[in-house]
């Protein structure tokens, strides 16, 4: 019996009439071509084109694409199980795929999907979404000459397991169009989505075509105004991103040329950038100043720490900031019990408590020997905030603490580096290199991974020379608006 999924781990959000009808447009040139859509649910592309073909993983929404579109071939079963064994090859297809995060895209249908991929030439990472798999696989049905236009995560412009898509297309399609859109195709998301059109099935391009629209209302033909990506210059300038070229060519140019300055640096050249500590049992590991004192633990196994980045609202954390926690009796104390060692009475009492025993059960205690013992608790130089909003806080820890992986730790690697960090850090443009560095999360919040926060541009001296405050100024405000941040519906 077939398991009707729920929405969001379905990754079912339906595209507006409009954008798919646009969509098929772009992908058909005329009635007798075969279209093909993968993931079709209530039937929205393959009604537009009478001559298709729809896979449908949920039986009830196969059925209202069969009812919807009367003219179209619905299968009802899993995309790639069919896609092994059907020797029919397409036209053209169109379509939204599933937007199913790796943590749900699992099983036997992810590796099924994964070594389909592998087998005709991208190679994706164990931390891919389902949507890029769907696409590959898609394309590999095509006839030579072959298109599709396709819904996509905005991710297509920035994440890293997008990059072997965009590979594998520039491998396969002489074009190679992303169309970036401002506002939300599905405002019920907090996830942006735009747009892709390949075509020319079984050639290659040296290049990718980038437009960026406020608004997408439906069109008969892809953009007609673009950007040319060069493939090496993504490869290589943008770390294979597109999201810079939200950005006009003059800015990009200039930015390049601040980065490439004398002395300038890159923020992973002076330090080392990593999450913080993972207890895996947050309440049971942070104690309360009053707790521990009544539960009579040792001063030695207690290390007060960073919880969020909340608790970090000036450029230093100092001993008089851990002493205002400590008099709010804010649970700021973890339990830190090095390997090795003989754990004192009162510190077991407490491991053999209730609490302790609901503790030793979650996930990643039950992983590590001995399940009290937090493995990488460091004591970092900075802490730096990685959830934004307006701007990421770079913040001196001159009070010894450590932090959660609420926030990333960081590790200078000499007093240069420090002195090039406090001298940089709080720009505009430092603060703009965290907006391109990064990427949108949703709801108007900046992320910055690791990897992200070590391309951060630290502007040398000769650099802060030729620094252009209105330019820099228009450039942020245009990244965040593309991220959302400071909209009314907010």
């Amino acid at each position: 019996m077939n398991r009707v999924l729920p929405q969001k781990e379905s990754g079912a959000y339906y595209t507006p009439d409009p954008v798919a009808r646009s969509l098929v447009q772009w992908a058909v040139r005329a009635p007798a071509e075969r279209l093909l859509d993968p993931s079709c649910g209530d039937g929205r592309f393959v009604a537009a084109h009478r001559n298709s073909v729809g896979i449908e993983q949920d039986p009830l929404a196969a059925g209202e694409a069969s009812a919807r579109a009367r003219g179209a071939h619905i299968k009802q079963g899993d995309f790639f199980s069919w896609a092994e064994s059907v020797t029919e090859r397409f036209d053209c297809a169109a379509g939204n795929p599933p937007f199913i995060r790796y943590q749900t895209f699992k099983g036997d249908v992810r590796a099924r999907a994964l070594s389909m991929c592998a087998g005709i030439g991208a190679h994706f990472s164990g931390l891919t979404s389902s949507w890029a798999p769907f696409l590959v696989v898609t394309a590999s049905l095509l006839r030579h000459g072959g298109r599709m236009a396709f819904v996509v995560p905005a991710e297509i412009g920035h994440a890293p397991y997008a990059a072997p898509l965009l590979e594998y297309l520039a491998a396969h399609f002489a074009v190679v169009h992303v169309v970036a859109v401002r506002d939300k195709i599905f405002p019920e998301l907090s996830e942006d989505c735009w747009l892709l059109y390949c075509e020319g099935y079984g050639e290659e391009t040296h290049e990718f075509r980038f437009t960026a629209l406020a608004s997408f209302g439906g069109m008969q033909t892809p953009p007609g105004e673009f950007t040319r990506v060069p493939v090496a210059d993504w490869r290589t300038d943008w770390n294979r991103r597109l999201r810079p070229y939200l950005l006009s060519p003059e800015f990009r140019n200039y930015y390049s040329a601040i980065a490439g300055c004398r002395d300038s640096r890159r923020l992973g050249d002076i330090a080392s950038i990593g999450i913080g500590y993972v207890s895996g049992a947050n309440d049971f590991f942070h104690l309360r100043p009053t707790e521990a004192d009544r539960l009579g633990i040792p001063a030695g196994f207690l290390h007060p720490t960073v919880r969020n980045g909340r608790a970090l609202s000036a450029r230093r954390l100092t001993a008089a900031t851990v002493e205002h926690w400590r008099r709010n009796d804010d649970p700021i104390l973890l339990l830190r019990i090095p390997k090795g060692i003989e754990v004192p009475h009162t510190v077991r009492r407490y491991l053999d408590s209730e609490a302790g025993q609901v503790a030793r059960e979650a996930y990643k205690c039950r992983m590590r020997q001995p399940w009290y013992s937090v493995p990488d608790v460091q004591v970092p130089d900075y802490f730096l905030s990685y959830m934004i909003g307006l701007e990421s806080s770079l913040v001196r820890n001159e009070a010894g603490c450590t932090c959660t992986n609420s926030v990333h730790r960081v590790r200078v690697r000499d007093e240069e580096g420090q002195r090039r960090i406090e001298q940089a850090w709080g720009l505009p443009f430092t603060g703009l290199s965290c907006e391109l560095e990064g990427h949108p999360l949703g709801g108007g919040m900046l992320k910055l991974e690791p990897g992200e926060a070590a391309q951060i541009v630290l502007p040398s001296a000769e650099a802060l020379q030729i620094l252009n405050g209105p330019m820099i100024d228009e450039a942020t405000t245009i990244m965040r608006k593309w991220r959302h941040y400071g909209d009314e519906t907010q």
